[in-house]
């Protein structure tokens, strides 16, 4: 029967990183019954890269991709970026044994700009064809922000139709948030994806103010309620994506919460473990 492996998107656990060290927090992960990670927000150093290295082969785990921008969000930004360390990412990929790397999103000052980000979506493919000759396949995860619209279209479509050799890891959370149903989206971009985030979407719980408190405070909540929430604990329709992304040639499916809103990461992934598992998906989170 056809499945694919979830695992954890490691900017969710990049505190436990900076706390643990690399190999100490996938090793934790491991003992929770994960045995895939993408690598990102994680800095590449030879430490951190050697301890992920040590995990993966002690504990069973695989690298889905790792994470590289094309080129710094705003001039100076630091950073290792596929336009000047390119063979450095490489090597950290064939290091990671990993042959996906995904760009997080497009620059910031490509934004606002259909001509900015037409140039973005040249480059980007480029760096694909150049990366391919590596071995190592390119994917664009999307936000909300590339469901602003130019001339009526979508700039997460445009990047779509002007791009043959960039694929994409649609994230499900930011699809909602963007304003389309998640499972119809993926549907769109069947045969693009090797790589789906899954990331509920819940509203918080707000308490009505009592006599006397200030109402500024109680609108200000009002209109923030969105939240990332732990995968089954939101609204979204986890199981029609995880189908969907399965049959549109998704093999990984990693769990991403930007926000845990002071719950340890650890218990936030139990919890989305846990309720995978009650939606049958025991059998995904191994190798």
């Amino acid at each position: 029967m056809k499945k694919g492996l979830i695992g954890i998107q490691m900017s969710t656990i990049k505190k436990k990183v900076d706390e643990l060290g690399a190999y100490e927090t996938l090793k934790a992960c491991a003992e929770m019954g994960y045995h895939c990670m993408e690598v990102s927000q994680i800095p590449m150093t030879p430490e951190n890269v050697s301890g992920m290295r040590k995990a993966c082969d002690e504990f069973g785990i695989k690298i889905a991709a790792n994470t590289a921008a094309l080129e710094p969000a705003a001039p100076g930004a630091p950073g290792e970026f596929l336009t000047t360390h390119f063979d450095k990412i490489v090597e950290d990929c064939k290091a990671l044994n990993t042959d996906m790397l995904r760009i997080g999103m497009l620059p910031i000052t490509c934004m606002g700009s259909r001509e900015k980000a037409l140039d973005f979506v040249k480059k980007a493919d480029e760096m694909a064809e150049r990366l391919g000759e590596h071995g190592i396949d390119l994917y664009y995860h999307n936000h909300h922000v590339e469901f602003v619209k130019y001339d009526g279209q979508y700039l997460l479509d445009i990047i779509k139709d002007n791009t043959k050799k960039m694929g994409f890891e649609l994230d499900i959370h930011w699809i909602h948030r963007g304003g389309e149903n998640p499972v119809a989206f993926i549907n769109q971009y069947a045969g693009r994806i090797r790589l789906l985030h899954l990331k509920d979407y819940r509203i918080a719980h707000i308490e009505a103010p009592k006599e006397g408190e200030d109402m500024k405070k109680f609108f200000g909540n009002f209109f923030n309620l969105v939240e990332f929430a732990e995968v089954g604990e939101g609204n979204l329709p986890i199981k029609e994506c995880i189908e969907a992304g399965l049959a549109g040639g998704s093999e990984y499916f990693l769990i991403e919460q930007d926000d845990t809103y002071g719950r340890d990461p650890f218990e936030s992934l139990k919890i989305s473990r846990d309720n995978l598992f009650k939606l049958g998906y025991k059998d995904w989170f191994e190798l």
